[in-house]
């Protein structure tokens, strides 16, 4: 089996899990919608007591199975709950599904930006792309195309060293949008914004259950990644320093992304209320209308826009492998080939990814809301399907004999069994019960429809509907294994 040639070549793979579109777009509208600093507060709080926890539990279990998601839970929590390594394969791969779509539409905006024809009248340019079936699938299938030759390299040869030469360089390009965001007059304003803590937001529910989901989400815990590229580690293989780096890195991502979007939105708006209007828009709406139009009025504006597309584009790929990886590997246990795995994933990835990039409504990307809404919270589920394979495995015997092995650069204390015993269910319940009551909120008179594209009924069919198959397909998929 292939091996990580070098540890930083493990850590910028998985960072590049990480680091996604979410970092740029979602980090920057979560901070302006929850007091800025206070946001920052509690997602801090939430690296410790969620992502980075489940990270080192994830790198084990691969390091220690050598197999995918399935082959892993067959392993740590027993045969008849394969179905939840299988769950995080599908949640995994159905986000692959639409985020081929969104990185199609990133790497569209910076052939546009590269090319210096950003139009003043920036709802056109989105109106016209978005609403013409054959250039969005274009780009959706350029998407594809690159990630899967990348994947079809190997590691070493392939997700090592493309992750070794982008996540850098995606440092350094959110570095140079950032530090020309900041010399922009009126930028302190929105360090003020995105740094000074509105305390009272400490006290709002709402602060917290955010600062959660985006760190849930943001740094790929759960997604099956970790689980995944440990799978290439060699036996005297760091876990517990690489996951604490991970987070590190995916948070440092979006601290930089943003310090750029607000500085820019607050430096270039006409008043503070107009930059919160701009910061409150849907995540879509904010990148390619109002920022792309922002870019257009500060010096040197196409250039940063290029800039800041092309890192939109590497962090989208760099996600996007990983996704594959994570598909391929668990294929690859079955006894398929590499090539063959890929070949199989990419023809589904394109054609179930076809609703996304052409079901679209005013100008909104309807369906691949309703995939985003659904299955982006499956992470959560995810999550929590780790944190019982460890409590099944026992969790200080976990801790012991997996996590503090003598090869590790840190030693992992008790606190870490107190938060995957007492903290990990605690924040799950808190998240999607909170999770439901804004989706039945939202539309008090359709929650209960499962057509409804961000409501309450549409998660429940749609995750009972996979649940249900992979049960009774357990047996099966457990079977067929090969070590």
């Amino acid at each position: 089996m292939e091996k990580w040639k070098s540890r930083w070549g493990l850590i910028f793979a998985a960072m590049g899990a990480a680091i996604g579109t979410g970092n740029i777009w979602r980090f920057p509208k979560e901070v302006a919608a929850n007091g800025g600093g206070a946001f920052m507060i509690a997602w801090i709080i939430f690296l410790f007591t969620w992502s980075i926890p489940l990270l080192i539990a994830e790198f084990s279990i691969g390091k220690k199975t050598g197999l995918g998601t399935i082959g892993s839970f067959k392993v740590f929590a027993g045969k008849k709950y394969a179905f939840m390594g299988a769950w995080m394969l599908v949640v995994s791969t159905v986000i692959g599904f639409y985020y081929a779509v969104v990185m199609g539409w990133v790497i569209r905006y910076f052939t546009v930006a590269a090319s210096g024809s950003i139009p003043s009248n920036t709802s056109v340019l989105w109106s016209g792309f978005i609403s013409s079936p054959f250039e969005v699938i274009f780009f959706q299938l350029v998407a594809l195309l690159v990630s899967a030759y990348v994947v079809y390299r190997g590691i070493a040869k392939g997700i090592e060293v493309v992750n070794k030469i982008l996540i850098p360089a995606l440092f350094i390009l959110l570095l140079i949008a950032a530090v020309w965001a900041l010399c922009l007059p009126g930028a302190v304003n929105g360090l003020k914004f995105l740094f000074i803590p509105r305390m009272e937001y400490l006290g709002r529910s709402e602060t917290w259950i955010s600062a959660l989901a985006q760190s849930a989400w943001s740094c790929s815990a759960g997604m099956g990644m970790a689980i995944t590229y440990a799978v290439y580690m060699r036996r005297k293989d760091d876990t517990a320093l690489n996951a604490f780096i991970t987070g590190f890195g995916n948070n440092a991502a979006s601290l930089i992304a943003g310090i750029a979007v607000i500085c820019t939105v607050f430096a270039l708006s006409s008043t503070p209320d107009a930059a919160m209007g701009t910061m409150e828009s849907e995540s879509f709406s904010l990148t390619f209308v109002h920022l792309t139009r922002l870019f257009t009025l500060m010096p040197g504006g196409v250039f940063i826009a290029a800039i800041f597309f092309l890192a939109m584009s590497f962090a989208a790929l760099t996600s996007m492998i990983s996704g594959f990886e994570i598909a391929v590997r668990n294929f690859m246990d079955h006894g398929w080939s590499r090539h063959k795995s890929l070949t199989f994933i990419t023809i589904v990835t394109f054609l179930l990814g076809l609703p996304s990039a052409i079901i679209v409504s005013g100008n909104a990307p309807v369906f691949l809301n309703n995939q985003d809404h659904v299955w982006g919270m499956g992470l959560i589920v995810s999550g929590l399907f780790v944190a019982f394979a460890v409590w099944k495995y026992g969790v200080s015997r976990f801790r012991n004999e997996l996590i503090n092995t003598g090869y590790n650069d840190i030693r992992i204390g008790a606190w870490w069994d107190f938060v995957i015993i007492v903290l990990f269910p605690l924040q799950f319940v808190v998240l999607i019960l909170w999770y439901f009551y804004q989706s039945i909120s939202m539309h008090p008179g359709t929650w209960f429809n499962p057509m409804e594209p961000t409501g309450f009924a549409t998660v429940i069919v749609q995750w009972i509907l996979v649940i249900v198959a992979l049960i009774m397909l357990n047996k099966w998929i457990g079977r067929k294994i090969i070590k």
